[in-house]
């Protein structure tokens, strides 16, 4: 039989207890609603003692607005729609999923997962599940819903322990969805919000989408064998051997043009890439830098269109063989629908505009950022205990707010503009923020996708709980944490760059 969940005891009281408080936070909508207003009053008590700041980029004296002024009103209702188009992440994001969102629509990601798990080897498949799982946030949440009951079954039919796939899918999916060895919606979503936190400090500094680009790529590496060995070493064990009675998955019919649609998308797909090589290598070519360099380059600052092309090509490829395309109108189709999905992340970002702009406006983010890295620097707390510190406070974060761009909304602000003071780049901050993010997404009671995946999981064992889970969750969860933080330290004194010219320090 399966692990039993513990009814009682400290550990479940914890657990229930950051649920129940969970539970009681407003909408993230609502949550950054209520922050820009308590930027509104936090504005007007600063400017009741005079307080200001000196630039750290220009050496400007600045005075902290107050929201509530007659300047202050002004400014709220005139920026109002400006501060909600020209948010940074907001076109980027909704142009990459243009593509990522036409690609799935057309059941490429579903078929190429299916694919890649049930044709893997039995020797390779715990591995195999724990790469696809995280390589499956190219399709943002989907992996965590699809990857899991399919491992479970999977390792059902090869007689092992079903709890043992479902563990390391939604382990692999949940804990390891900030890595990837492609530029995906994630890494566009944060670099924006990074960018406008870091104006505060300084206008002239951008993130990139590919800034985390050589951390990730490593990480999945990193995390696929690491998964494997927390499932082989700890969870099969501690599981032993399945004696229950499964209720089977059912897997929907394949379209047997399915593996000549993938076939095809890959061939369209490395053509795209060759025709961009080409394009990046010709001599006095438009897409390098001054001087013929790749760092920086219109290249590089252009990845986000050229990322949406080349999804855009693999999808209607894939589309057009399985026969889901038949004409132009299907590719428009398919791409409002991915929008359609977006809705709830396009209101939110109406909130989380204002509030960082409000934010910025006031210089009350400057304020902190300068005061609070003077203080850091007089306990002498700004090496890699702080970073390390923080990622730990994020991690733990993650048991309030799950939303990994809500949160990051909410601590860009603060964190990106204090330790740029301390003299640390903002994708450096931004990495930190995502390991740790990433790393707790499988333990905290509130995360959406935990009650689904507990169904699949009662499937097997109807005993299992929420304690069940979480127990088989940890391991993974707090060995890809302190894995995260070791890549992170060998990154940082190695010298070797996170992204394209993206190093720990701003220069």
């Amino acid at each position: 039989m399966g692990v039993e969940t513990a009814k009682k005891g400290f550990f479940n009281k914890v657990l229930n207890g950051i649920e129940r408080f969970g539970n009681r936070l407003p909408d993230p909508f609502i949550l950054f609603v209520g922050m820009a207003v308590a930027v509104m009053i936090a504005s007007f008590i600063f400017s009741l003692f005079n307080a200001q700041v000196k630039h750290p980029g220009t050496g400007e004296t600045l005075a902290i607005n107050n929201l509530l002024s007659g300047e202050g009103l002004q400014y709220i209702l005139e920026s109002m729609i400006t501060n909600f188009t020209g948010f940074a992440p907001l076109g980027i994001v909704l142009a990459m999923m243009l593509g990522i969102g036409l690609t799935e629509k057309v059941g490429l990601f579903d078929y190429a997962i299916k694919k890649s798990i049930m044709k893997s080897p039995p020797w390779l498949l715990t591995y195999a599940v724990a790469f696809v799982g995280i390589m499956g946030n190219i399709a943002s949440d989907a992996a965590m819903l699809l990857v899991p009951p399919l491992a479970a079954m999977i390792f059902y039919k090869v007689g092992r322990h079903p709890l043992a796939g479902l563990a390391v899918g939604y382990a692999s999916a949940g804990a390891g969805f900030t890595a990837n060895l492609f530029i995906v919606g994630t890494d566009a979503l944060l670099a924006g919000i990074s960018t406008e936190a870091a104006k505060i400090v300084d206008d002239s500094i951008t993130v990139s989408p590919v800034d985390n680009w050589y951390f990730n790529m490593v990480s999945v590496f990193m995390l696929t064998l690491l998964a494997g060995f927390i499932t082989s070493k700890f969870i099969e064990p501690r599981l032993g051997k399945y004696d229950g009675d499964a209720v089977e998955l059912e897997v929907d019919e394949e379209d047997p043009r399915s593996g000549k649609a993938l076939r095809n998308a890959v061939i369209a797909g490395l053509l795209y890439i060759a025709i961009l090589i080409i394009g990046i290598f010709w001599p006095n070519s438009p897409l390098r830098g001054e001087g013929g360099t790749i760092i920086p380059s219109p290249f590089i600052s252009g990845i986000v269109p050229i990322i949406l092309f080349l999804f855009l090509v693999v999808g209607i490829t894939f589309g057009i063989t399985v026969g889901k395309i038949k004409s132009g109108k299907d590719i428009v189709g398919y791409m409002a629908e991915s929008m359609k999905d977006m809705s709830g992340y396009i209101v939110l970002i109406f909130a989380i505009s204002q509030f960082i702009a409000y934010f910025n406006w006031s210089n009350i983010g400057t304020w902190i950022a300068v005061n609070g890295a003077e203080f850091l620097e007089s306990v002498n707390f700004t090496g890699m205990g702080l970073i390390i510190g923080y990622i730990i406070f994020t991690a733990l974060m993650n048991f309030l707010i799950t939303s990994g761009s809500a949160k990051w909304a909410l601590e860009a602000p603060i964190f990106v503009p204090l330790f740029m003071q301390l003299g640390y780049h903002p994708a450096f901050t931004q990495v930190a923020y995502r390991v740790a993010d990433s790393s707790t997404n499988i333990v905290t009671p509130l995360m959406p996708y935990m009650v689904v995946v507990l169904t699949f999981m009662q499937k097997y064992d109807k005993k299992a709980g929420v304690g069940t889970l979480i127990s088989l969750m940890l391991p993974f969860s707090i060995c890809f944490l302190i894995a995260w933080i070791l890549l992170i330290l060998l990154f940082f004194y190695a010298g070797i760059p996170f992204g394209p010219g993206i190093t720990p320090f701003l220069k």
